[in-house]
């Protein structure tokens, strides 16, 4: 087998920041060694100088539409642009595709489609509908590192939402296959009432949208999640956590031992109400932006530990359903993809209020890998593991333009955005799938399988 060595000024490992050098035999990393140790003979040497490594991201709440619904993303386009953003493994929400990924036959139908077409590694959420109780533990067999289930309608066709009755007839499945049940965290009782109180408003104004999905949809929502983890035992995650009211309830559980974790999103951390024109539809996502007061409270859940990831919820769609004409926010769609980008917004944010790479490293590869039962192999630079990483160039800016989404449809509320971080390559098991812009050779994405022995926490 060859052996590579990659260096660099700056290697992120859960050790710290330090000068080094990886080594590389196949696609596994051997050791981690001084530059002294690189051996002299029969190694090729890529040299990064001052350019961090970090661990390849992994991103575990993206919606890929494929099979079924490819016009909006396929597996082709979003898998470059992870290649583009630094992510070597995906985890695909069971939405939006059809089928739904809510069976064994959908789930290989999805195997089927994802065949010879990604070029960064995936895997495949199970889903949790109002009427699939009986397929919950033939698709954790089948190979899905947990499920996803909707509080409140998801507004797409395939995939039904769950009232607490249904989840109860879902639960006893969930908590005995070990896996983690990721929620949609909002109830429709606060938003229908909200809504009806805003039937002569604007919606073309965010001000309506927002007011549209107060806080208490969230808090209620997790307040009865909670609950159904105290009776049932369940492992409970909290995805794209938006309101940073609820922290306080979040530690609080956790501090009493449930298995409890949470996500946010670039977007909650970047974005603020007080910054949205009326009419910009591309900052439409639900749950919603809100304050900047807000934004500042979830950076500090990051800070002391209450939020455990942050991951894309990467929800692509064709433009025209995003209303951008009309600027109705009422009827547009609620998505925001961000893959190529999310690694420097994140870091343009972290950077300016002290956080350091290693943080990054711990919210963006290794938390999202240890939810998705693939952290004895991934979301680490350490030997035995994947030879996944990304080479960053933390010092340099760039303004985010058309050319550097790579996703199917070049549209974000961040273009025109001067960031601060540039992906300067992708590493796939030791094999570049990105490098300063380009995509080399054949995709060589496969789906990873979950670790067999789960934890008892994400």
């Amino acid at each position: 087998m060859s052996l590579q060595a990659f260096f660099s000024r700056r290697v992120i490992t859960s050790e710290g920041i330090r000068p080094a050098a990886i080594l590389v035999e196949g696609e596994q990393i051997r050791a981690i060694v001084s530059a002294d140790q690189i051996p002299a003979d029969g190694c090729q040497i890529h040299d990064f100088g001052k350019a961090a490594i970090l661990p390849g991201l992994v991103d575990s709440h993206v919606h890929i539409n494929d099979p079924g619904r490819a016009q909006w993303e396929g597996f082709e386009t979003a898998t470059r642009a992870a290649a583009a953003g630094g992510y070597t493994l995906l985890v695909d929400m069971p939405l939006n595709c059809l089928p739904a990924t809510t069976t064994v036959v959908a789930l290989e139908v999805k195997r089927a489609a994802a065949k010879g077409r990604c070029r960064v590694d995936w895997m495949a959420w199970g889903g949790v509908v109002h009427d699939n109780q009986n397929h919950i533990e033939a698709l954790a067999a089948a190979g899905v590192p947990g499920f996803k289930c909707f509080l409140i309608n998801p507004g797409i066709d395939g995939f039904t939402m769950v009232t607490e009755q249904q989840l109860r007839a879902a639960l006893p499945h969930v908590a005995r296959t070990s896996l983690p049940l990721l929620v949609h965290a909002e109830l429709p009782g606060p938003i229908d009432q909200a809504t009806d109180a805003l039937a002569d408003a604007d919606w073309n104004c965010y001000s309506t949208y927002l007011e549209s999905r107060p806080d208490e949809a969230e808090l209620a929502a997790i307040r009865m999640m909670l609950s159904l983890c105290r009776e049932y035992g369940f492992r409970l995650h909290i995805v794209h956590l938006s309101t940073s009211q609820a922290l306080q309830e979040l530690r609080a559980a956790r501090s009493d031992g449930l298995p409890v974790s949470v996500e946010t999103c670039p977007h909650y951390l970047h974005l603020s109400a007080e910054t949205i024109a009326n009419g910009a539809t591309l900052t439409k996502c639900a749950p919603p932006i809100r304050s900047r007061e807000n934004c500042e409270g979830l950076w500090e859940g990051l800070r002391d530990g209450t939020i455990d990831m942050v991951v894309t919820d990467h929800s692509p769609c064709p433009p025209a359903m995003k209303q951008l004409a009309e600027g109705d926010f009422r009827t547009a769609w609620g998505g925001i993809a961000s893959l190529s980008v999310a690694l420097p917004l994140m870091w343009t944010e972290a950077s300016r209020r002290g956080f350091t790479l290693l943080d990054l490293a711990r919210w963006m590869a290794a938390a999202p890998a240890r939810l998705a039962g693939c952290d004895s192999r991934k979301g680490r630079i350490a030997a035995g593991y994947d030879a996944d990483f990304v080479v960053f160039d933390p010092d340099r800016e760039f303004t985010v333009t058309e050319n550097r989404l790579h996703y199917r449809h070049p549209v974000s509320p961040c273009l025109g955005e001067t960031v601060r971080g540039v992906v300067k390559a992708t590493y796939l098991r030791g094999n570049a799938v990105f490098a300063e812009g380009e995509f080399p050779g054949e995709p060589g994405g496969r789906e990873h399988a979950a670790n067999r022995s789960r934890r008892s926490t994400a």
